[in-house]
């Protein structure tokens, strides 16, 4: 029963002895010397509450709107290649435990079953998010298929110019799917940002770039009409020695100044830290790492009891500041300070080593 579970740290600890040491370290492990992933943590601990007392609290809302459609929590699941490693129905599962949830998908390019079979698996709002792995005519394939299929919003990633050196899987000589049979990754390499007018012209709905990590692209966003802007260093698995996307964020939400939606991801392993995010200008945040280890611990119902769990935080955390709704959270709740423990993928659980030891 996944019910049994009390704490993500035993979901975690569950996904642990459920997959191969090749995929365990590839859903955990970020770029080289792993600074950018452990950094994504740290960002989280340096940030401390401010609560309010003697503030009627019997009554809490945790949910908001994104798009126009009503999320449980401000939590939604982040794209992730190869599901299918973490569990045989890979993404159709995520996609049924957001539904059953309350809560929105974003579907990888990069994962099975295909964009239909997901789309069909549930009735929950998706987007769909691109890798472009083709010429225009293959963007102007899959947008099709993305539109007959029902989805509600586009994401282009935008990070991944090229493969970065991920050494954990590497040592064991051990590759994801779409290493083992790539496509041309010039196609990627090349993107600009008159890429970017192009495809969103043709998607005609809600468009989302993913792997902004400045102000500066943060304001060429906006100029460029982009609807939500994705604050991600691909859960530092991309360029090593980056900022956290936490410590990120303060000079994208000035620099969008209310023009766009923010989303949020990386290093995400609890609802308080949801709150922070959201007290320093996110809109919502995505899971990743999170959802796979759910995944892999459960399937459907792991993924579910992830988000149950993080909810139950959420209003922990929220009751305990003195706020009732999502849109009462604000910089007057936290401040920086110091951290007192050293940072990991895993370090938000006091029992979890960290590292492949596990």
């Amino acid at each position: 029963m996944t019910t049994e579970f009390v704490s993500n740290e035993q979901i975690v600890q569950a996904a642990r002895r459920n997959l191969n040491q090749g995929a365990w370290d590839y859903l955990v492990g970020g770029s080289e010397s792993e600074t950018t992933l452990r950094r994504n943590r740290l960002a989280f601990d340096r940030i401390a509450f401010r609560p309010r007392v003697l503030v009627d609290v019997s009554n809490l809302d945790t949910s908001t709107t994104f798009l126009g459609h009503k999320m449980r929590i401000p939590v939604m699941l982040a794209p992730i290649g190869s599901l299918q490693l973490f569990h045989p129905e890979g993404g159709a599962a995520s996609t049924r435990a957001a539904a059953e949830f309350g809560t929105m998908h974003v579907v990888s390019t990069v994962t099975e079953p295909s964009l239909e079979d997901i789309a069909a698996a549930a009735d929950n709002p998706k987007v769909f998010q691109l890798y472009v792995r083709g010429d225009w005519g293959w963007v102007e394939e899959i947008v099709a298929r993305v539109k007959e299929a029902g989805y509600m919003g586009f994401c282009v990633t935008v990070d991944l110019a090229h493969y970065s050196r991920r050494e954990r899987p590497m040592l064991n000589a051990w590759q994801p799917p779409t290493r083992r049979n790539p496509r041309d990754p010039s196609y990627q390499a090349a993107l600009t940002w008159e890429s970017m007018d192009r495809m969103r012209e043709m998607v005609g709905m809600p468009f989302m770039i993913k792997g902004i990590a400045t102000a500066e692209d943060a304001a060429l966003a906006v100029e460029h009409g982009v609807d939500v802007i994705w604050v991600s260093n691909h859960g530092g698995r991309q360029l090593d020695h980056g900022l956290g996307t936490l410590d990120m964020l303060s000079e994208i939400v000035d620099a969008v100044d209310g023009k766009a939606d923010i989303i949020l991801d990386g290093g995400i392993q609890r609802g308080s830290d949801v709150v922070k995010a959201l007290a320093l200008g996110a809109k919502a945040v995505a899971i990743g790492k999170l959802q796979g280890w759910g995944l892999a611990a459960a399937g459907q119902e792991g993924v579910l009891r992830v988000l149950e769990l993080l909810e139950d935080e959420l209003i922990s955390a929220m009751g305990l500041l003195g706020v009732t709704s999502i849109d009462q959270l604000g910089s007057a709740y936290i401040r920086r300070a110091e951290v007192v423990t050293q940072p990991h993928e895993m370090s938000a659980w006091v029992n979890m080593p960290g590292d492949r030891i596990l």
